[in-house]
């Protein structure tokens, strides 16, 4: 773990030392703390302003845990009159930033650092866990918690990386323009990936053409040593190859000749299993001469390059690798192809790729979770985020799901609720995803909440009839409608934007606690 002085912590941030704080005093970067829950003996607090709440208010909460000194922005006394030792800033957010752009520094200068950063409309948090388990078998691998992918989240990432640290993985997400520039300037990251642009956020972007606009700042911030890591299939995307001086990698599902003379991370024959896990052929050859340790589809660097040979890396990729993916969904071979782009551009060898990403689960809650109950219900939650994209890709799982194996076919439910941050043109997407559960001939839909309601006046319009579509005003009422009709067999989604909250719905049935149904297996 990095330590700094709180005088060092002062002269990094700008700020200043209040009277009583001890100018020597050690701080461990990883003992930064944001909640004053979380504070422990010899942390630092951060007490930063927010929308409903004063982080300065908490600072004797975080005292009395053990919290050493404070962040904060304007100074607090305790019941004697007495501030409390702290670094005072004018912005405790920016100074959080400092302090991990001086992080990255010091452990650049100790040794070899890969900085990866990742952004992109959709399946950001998915990606990052991938490419994660396949650069820890390479060495010290630091990625983010959950969706630490913001102007707090980045810090307290970079602040669980120290000086043995070789890859540092950075999820990014943004909500406006410039956003992802500073993320991307305190971590000055080497490799730069984009997983694809669409409506998320399209409401406080203003327009999907903004929304590209931010997400391709993160090639912008690569130099010339760098690599940008683009989705082919997106044609926004593959367009970011022109705002880049940096060397340019693609990943889809296309022929290479489509890639323009760039090195192409492919996948052939996609598919999904009777499980609905996804399978495919990966190729990493791009049609260059050679192969295996050097130049095997002139994506990465050697074997020898990255860590540590690895035997049984192939020495041309004509027949490509097998990969059966442990995730749910067709749609999430993108996010498997960005990884293993990634992976090899950082220096993994190809056949360790392969076999990182065969039978690889999500690690990271909510993320298309299947939960099968023993009474034979599968619960598949994917509410931690929803936008038009998303919600239609786990449309189209669900529905497959449902056709099951051997023709054994399963009542499906899909349980949706508000695609929020779309702006002016939330009701005509609501109204889209209705219809498109229709056509999916999805058996049930339980629409959840008066932000969400299109999705049902929709698909009513589109034909549904009877109960096969209803609309419901919460999540109460969605769950007593569910734990009356849910029979065995039946395959159950949760979808919905986090705000509108039907993860929690999820998890109360798939895993409830009155022991009706006993506890279900999840992850299968």
């Amino acid at each position: 773990m990095i330590e700094l002085t709180a005088a060092q912590l002062a002269a990094l941030t700008h700020g200043r030392l209040t009277s009583t704080a001890d100018p020597k005093q050690m701080i461990g970067l990883g003992h930064i703390v944001t909640d004053s829950r979380a504070a422990f003996p010899g942390s630092l607090y951060v007490a930063k302003p927010g929308e409903s709440a004063d982080g300065h208010d908490f600072i004797p909460a975080a005292v009395a845990a053990g919290a050493v000194l404070m962040l904060a922005e304007r100074e607090i006394l305790d019941s004697a009159g007495r501030s409390y030792p702290a670094v005072i800033v004018p912005d405790a957010v920016l100074a959080l930033g400092a302090l991990a752009a001086e992080a990255v520094r010091l452990i650049r200068a100790a040794g070899t650092l890969t900085v990866v950063g990742i952004t992109g409309s959709a399946g950001k948090t998915t990606t990052k866990d991938l490419l994660a388990g396949i650069l820890s078998r390479l060495g010290p691998t630091v990625a983010p918690q959950g969706s630490y992918n913001g102007e707090i989240g980045v810090p307290l990432t970079v602040f669980m990386a120290d000086e043995s640290t070789r890859y540092l993985i950075i999820e990014m997400g943004a909500t406006g323009i410039g956003h992802i520039r500073y993320l991307a300037s305190l971590v000055k990251p080497d490799i730069g990936v984009v997983l694809g642009v669409g409506t998320a956020h399209a409401g406080e972007f203003g327009s999907v053409e903004n929304t590209a606009k931010a997400k391709g700042e993160l090639v912008e911030a690569l130099s010339s040593d760098g690599t940008a890591v683009l989705n082919r299939d997106d044609v926004r995307v593959s367009g970011m190859a022109g705002r880049t001086p940096a060397r340019i990698v693609f990943f889809g599902a296309g022929s290479p000749d489509t890639a323009g003379g760039h090195p192409m991370v492919r996948a052939s024959e996609p598919t999904t299993n009777a499980q609905g896990h996804p399978e495919f052929i990966l190729h990493f050859n791009d049609g260059a001469a050679g192969g295996g340790g050097t130049n095997d589809g002139a994506v990465g660097e050697s074997a020898d390059d990255c860590g540590a040979a690895y035997e049984g890396d192939a020495a041309t990729d004509t027949a490509g690798r097998p990969v059966t993916s442990g995730l749910l969904g067709l749609h999430q071979v993108t996010n498997l192809l960005a990884a293993a782009a990634a992976a090899r551009v950082a220096g993994a060898p190809a056949d360790l790729i392969a076999e990182a990403l065969n039978g690889q689960k999500a690690q990271s809650r909510w993320r298309m979770e299947r939960t099968v109950r023993p009474d034979g219900v599968t619960v598949i939650n994917d509410a931690y985020n929803a936008n038009p994209e998303s919600m239609r890709a786990a449309l189209r799982t669900l529905a497959e799901l449902g056709r099951g194996d051997g023709g054994a076919e399963h009542r499906t439910w899909a349980v949706l609720g508000a695609m929020l941050e779309l702006g002016a043109d939330s009701i005509h997407e609501h109204d889209a995803i209705g219809r498109v559960a229709v056509r999916l001939n999805i058996s049930r839909l339980v629409v959840v909440g008066q932000a969400a309601r299109a999705m049902h006046v929709a698909a009513v319009m589109e034909g549904s009839w009877g109960d096969e579509s209803v609309f419901v005003e919460d999540a109460d009422a969605a769950y007593a409608l569910l734990r009356r009709e849910l029979s065995p067999g039946d395959i159950v989604l949760f979808k919905s934007s986090n705000g509108a909250g039907l993860r929690f719905l999820g998890d109360r049935i798939a895993l409830p606690t009155d022991g009706t149904e006993g506890e279900g297996t999840r992850n299968q």
